[in-house]
């Protein structure tokens, strides 16, 4: 385990981030956090001549904006205006609140990424043993086959069956494990698409969604980008509670799509932040989405949470990209195989 650890944060701050002497790394952590990883992040930073700054915060009772009454907010953001990088490792995010979005808005320099309370072997998948070059050619040449569509159309053997329109004045966006210039960075294996506003519709049945317990099979029927209806039995009554108690009629529209492509991510682990990232799968996104992405003014909501499908077929207009989880364009198959037979 400890070697793990060790390799993680070894890679991270010195092959992703390239985290120079003198820099300032600052990593948020709460009473969530998994001290063992934290303090690896901070000892490979100062090796390489870095900075750490730790910043403990209270563990807020919600994430996003919901969160910002239980935190020292105006420190904390003066502080993360001035890093050069932020690592967020707190169990309960700040990601998508007023201090996230002010210190991703006006720190030019800022590389960021969240981790918030995934277990190290999840990270330790997630982050190492694949080529960062090869994910990057991989990621970019779907980016760009989406840039050239209209329509994306996603399904699964599960029921999932839902399809939406292309803007291309939202954000596109991929994480490959490159984090040494400025970005908003997440783990990396992904493509992120802002649907175009009210144009999703069908039906995604989840394999994972959070806040709902393992296997659980919520149902959303989706009509103009907006969650109309939620069904599967007992845990989707929970579920409606749960988005009804945010009084905000935002939460039920639908934020990002993000196509996972990570070739160490392979199966469902019931760790959000890897199973987004699964090969051959999909995350949908509700609630807020950052001015960001969504320019010029994003869409507020006071949280945000998000639900993952598996072995996906997906089609940019009528073009297949991947067949049932496995992926099968022929301009993509090759750097596919590579990173999967590394």
């Amino acid at each position: 385990m400890q070697s793990q650890i060790t390799e993680f944060a070894n890679i991270l701050i010195n092959n992703m981030f390239k985290v120079k002497k003198g820099e300032t790394v600052a990593i948020t952590v709460d009473i969530g956090s998994k001290p063992e990883i934290v303090e690896a992040l901070a000892k490979a930073t100062q090796d390489v001549g870095g900075l750490p700054l730790l910043m403990w915060i209270p563990k807020a009772e919600k994430d996003s904006q919901a969160g910002m009454k239980d935190w020292p907010s105006e420190a904390l953001t003066a502080a993360l205006c001035k890093v050069d990088v932020w690592i967020e490792a707190n169990s309960v995010v700040l990601l998508y609140s007023d201090i996230w979005e002010t210190a991703m808005r006006d720190n030019k320099k800022l590389r960021y990424l969240i981790i918030a309370d995934s277990s190290i072997t999840s990270l330790h998948r997630v982050f190492t043993g694949f080529e960062i070059e090869t994910l990057k050619q991989l990621l970019s040449e779907v980016t760009k086959m989406a840039k050239a569509s209209k329509k994306v159309h996603i399904t699964s053997d599960n029921g999932t069956d839902v399809s939406y329109d292309v803007d291309l004045n939202y954000a596109f966006d991929y994480d490959d494990g490159d984090f040494s210039m400025p970005k908003f960075g997440t783990a990396p294996g992904f493509v992120n698409i802002v649907p175009k506003l009210s144009s999703m519709n069908g039906t995604i049945v989840f394999d994972h969604l959070q806040h709902t317990s393992l296997n659980s099979n919520v149902t959303f029927t989706m009509k103009e980008g907006l969650i109309i209806e939620v069904s599967g039995g007992e845990e989707a009554h929970q579920f409606k509670s749960y988005l009804e108690a945010f009084k905000d009629k935002n939460m039920y529209k639908i934020s990002h799509n993000m196509l996972g492509l990570n070739p160490k991510v392979r199966e469902l682990t019931h760790e959000l932040v890897e199973d987004e990232r699964i090969w051959g799968g999909v995350d949908f996104g509700f609630g807020h989405t950052s001015p960001m992405d969504m320019p010029p003014l994003g869409q507020e909501a006071v949280s945000h949470f998000d639900g993952v499908v598996v072995n996906t077929t997906i089609y940019f207009d009528d073009i297949k990209i991947t067949d049932k989880g496995n992926v099968c364009h022929k301009d993509l198959k090759l750097l596919a195989d590579k990173l999967l037979n590394n």
